[in-house]
């Protein structure tokens, strides 16, 4: 009997430890207690994150900024695959602690989520086959028919494309890693995407020219996505801001833009 006591005293006292235990106040708590940072990236997007699915290993301008941020939390960097068209669902349904891999602030993606402090000012414009670049400066220009304007799907290229061009035709590849491989081959006349994606890619493909990127279309920033946790924004917003202030992050940026 006394042995039968002794035993449920234990059980009581185990089952009392665990309830007094609480679940981590917020996404930082969360992340120092788990030991791991959990950063969504695509994975398709140069010069902020491309993978290698052979080697199982992704590089980029994100991924040694997210390696930072792990250092400076004291924890292992894990990077989770997510998409264009899932990354909103794959933040709400807490599959990683941070969206990274240049994403664009968009007041839609605002509604559920927090931004870090800017990364880079950027904003949407075409490249074309160095040949026809000339035809494409305009809008206009692009939207005629019979013209073929490349996309990657699910992110803001197609929003914006599908929101400028009635006449043009718009064509949805699937993979953003090889979608200028289909311009250099002619399947397509124009892509319009981030400036920064157009001056690093016309230097990877010499086909390619990337038209007035100091001149986009529109205005747009990149940003580190957040869940909507007050507190993991501000360590979020202080690591990015002491990255720019020290120089870490143009360090880096150059690493892969020059």
């Amino acid at each position: 009997m006394r042995a039968l006591l002794l035993a449920l005293a234990s059980l009581a006292i185990a089952a009392s430890a665990h309830a007094q235990t609480p679940a981590p106040a917020n996404v930082l708590d969360a992340v120092l207690a788990r030991g791991t940072l959990r950063v969504g990236m695509t994975g398709d997007y140069r010069p902020f994150s491309l993978a290698d699915k052979a080697a199982n290993t992704t590089e980029g301008l994100d991924v040694d900024l997210a390696g930072g941020m792990a250092r400076a939390l004291g924890v292992k960097l894990e990077i989770v695959p997510t998409t264009w068209s899932t990354l909103m669902a794959d933040l709400a349904a807490q599959k990683f602690d941070v969206g990274a891999g240049g994403i664009s602030v968009t007041l839609e993606r605002q509604k559920t989520a927090f931004f870090s402090l800017p990364l880079m000012r950027t904003g949407k414009t075409p490249i074309a086959r160095c040949g026809v670049a000339a035809k494409f400066q305009t809008l206009a220009d692009i939207d005629k028919p019979g013209v073929k304007v490349i996309t990657n799907p699910g992110g803001t290229n197609e929003r914006f494309d599908r929101a400028n061009l009635r006449a043009a035709e718009i064509v949805v590849f699937p993979s953003n890693a090889a979608i200028f491989d289909e311009l250099v081959a002619g399947h397509a006349d124009v892509m319009i995407t981030d400036s920064v994606e157009t001056r690093l890619q016309q230097k990877l493909h010499p086909e390619l020219c990337a038209i007035h990127p100091d001149s986009p279309f529109d205005f747009g920033e990149l940003a580190l996505l957040l869940p909507r946790d007050s507190v993991w924004k501000a360590w979020v917003d202080q690591f990015v801001h002491l990255s720019m202030e020290t120089g870490e992050y143009h360090r880096i940026e150059g690493r892969y833009l020059n």
